[in-house]
């Protein structure tokens, strides 16, 4: 059965079509997979018994010829989606014993194609963070930590926020995963773990159901082993909501048939911004052989400019905790998950609060609470609002030049964890590629191009037009096959 694991979702379509196997089979693998890389703290919550009954209701709809898109597909869900009467904790100790008494209708429209879920994965509380460090359910390991299971030589950081989703799909112990993207959070681990990750254009998928940080910015995605897997998987979670006021209500295209391959004519740009002083040798080379491939492939690079990049971070960082001391105002415990007593009402909420927020929650908090309040609103809000339209417009114009552009996904490969954690602004600047992105609401997909000198996996940023994931993904399937990155992490199930 352990092969059975390794499949990637359009081959284990492929088998489960052609009754190699059946879901059942396929999903018993999985749990095995998933009991096996425990050691990697991947997982909060494992949901074995739902994964083999939903497993046999997937058999018995292909026995009648009712299967769908992702039919029999054992997947893994970042504990940010709300599962009805399944635990949901956004990582955080203020949500402990929350069970949601609706759906997520991201995860709706996976169960609703075929999906079988195999438990909620860790992430750094709240979405908050770069390494999956900052979780109340402690430190998700990367399966690229080197060592012997359990007694790492050094322990790896598997990236954030989707750290879990990330280790799960690296380890094979998912065939994919969801993730959802506030600044990089999909794209970074992706790269950090050597796999595919993309966030689709802001109002491509429904956020209702999704534990709001930021919610200008928050967006769902997958995580997968192949931008194959990717294609299909992202077509099951889009789709307009009614419920969600930022759900764009507009066709969902088949982008596995994007898939082509022929990429010839297609501009690519290169924002000569990002060629950054002080840049690692080796992301420069894996940027320029990026480059390399895709003009092999008939695409002509283009240099562009993207000159209010270099305010991308530092307006995030007041954007996004603005929304954050807004949106986890509502945890107060009054109507769910923690609650600390104390002499007064006002006592209850400051004992609730200090004692479920972990540390970068609570830090965050206090930024956005700073940044909206009465003397400071216009100078610091206001005005990051202003550079954020500078950072799209930027985009819109260079997307006059180009069809596509290129871009490192991090300034680094993964890094040991410890080695940041006393240094916010080391660790926020991990996002640097991303967050451009993320602010003027684009897609975008980190893709596996090669190792660095460590050993660990270095990745390669796609940026669309708005809703033309088509051409990222295209685009995107030229750079991994010319890539054929063989590495695999010394840790898998």
């Amino acid at each position: 059965m352990t092969g059975l694991t390794h499949l990637t979702m359009a081959a284990a379509l492929d088998g489960l079509a052609k009754k190699e196997f059946t879901a059942v089979e396929l999903t018993e693998a999985h749990v095995k997979a998933v009991e096996t890389i425990r050691p990697l703290n991947a997982f909060i919550t494992e949901t074995p018994e739902q994964a083999l009954a939903m497993a046999k209701a997937s058999d018995a709809r292909r026995a009648k010829g009712e299967a769908g898109p992702m039919e029999g597909l054992p997947i893994a869900v970042k504990d940010l989606f709300c599962t009805k009467g399944v635990l949901t904790t956004a990582a955080s100790h203020i949500l402990d014993g929350f069970k949601p008494e609706y759906e997520s209708t991201v995860t709706s429209n996976l169960w609703r194609d075929g999906a079988i879920m195999l438990g909620k994965v860790n992430l750094d509380e709240f979405a908050m963070g770069s390494a999956n460090i900052t979780s109340h359910h402690g430190n998700v390991i990367s399966p690229w930590s080197p060592g012997e299971v359990g007694n790492w030589s050094r322990q790896i950081v598997p990236g954030g926020s989707s750290g879990g989703s990330a280790a799960a799909v690296a380890a094979r112990a998912a065939l994919g995963a969801t993730g959802t993207d506030t600044g990089g959070s999909i794209r970074q681990p992706a790269a950090f773990t050597g796999i595919v990750g993309i966030k689709p254009t802001y109002g491509r998928c429904s956020r209702w159901g999704v534990v709001a940080f930021a919610s200008s910015l928050d967006q769902a995605g997958p995580m997968t082993r192949t931008v194959e897997d990717a294609a299909i998987m992202l077509r099951s979670m889009c789709g307009f909501d009614p419920k969600d006021s930022t759900s764009v209500d507009m066709a969902v295209p088949d982008f596995r048939a994007a898939l082509t391959g022929d990429i010839r004519g297609l501009k690519v740009g290169i924002p000569k911004e990002y060629r950054v002083e002080g840049m690692p040798a080796e992301i420069a080379a894996i940027w320029d052989q990026g480059i390399e491939w895709l003009k092999q492939a008939g695409a002509e690079p283009v240099e562009i400019s993207l000159p209010h990049s270099k305010y991308a971070l530092a307006t995030y960082y007041i954007v996004a905790p603005a929304e954050a001391s807004s949106n986890l105002a509502r945890y107060d415990g009054l109507r769910y998950g923690l609650r600390v007593e104390g002499a007064s009402l006002k006592d209850m909420y400051e004992n609730t609060r200090g004692a479920g927020f972990g540390k970068e929650v609570r830090r965050r908090i206090l930024i956005g609470t700073y940044v909206l309040s009465a003397g400071y609103y216009d100078a610091y809000y206001n005005k990051a609002r202003q550079v954020r339209t500078r950072i799209k417009w930027d985009f819109d114009e260079a997307f006059k030049t180009c069809d596509v552009i290129l871009t490192p996904t991090a300034p680094s490969t993964a890094f040991a964890i410890g080695e940041k954690m006393d240094d916010p602004i080391q660790m926020y600047l991990n996002d640097v590629f991303t967050v451009p992105a993320s602010l003027a609401g684009l897609p975008g997909m980190s893709v596996p191009a090669g190792v660095g000198s460590d050993g660990l996996p270095l990745g390669l940023q796609l940026l669309g037009r708005p809703f033309d994931e088509e051409t990222v993904l295209r685009v995107g399937q030229v750079i991994e096959k010319a890539a054929a990155v063989t590495a695999t992490p010394p840790f898998m199930a």
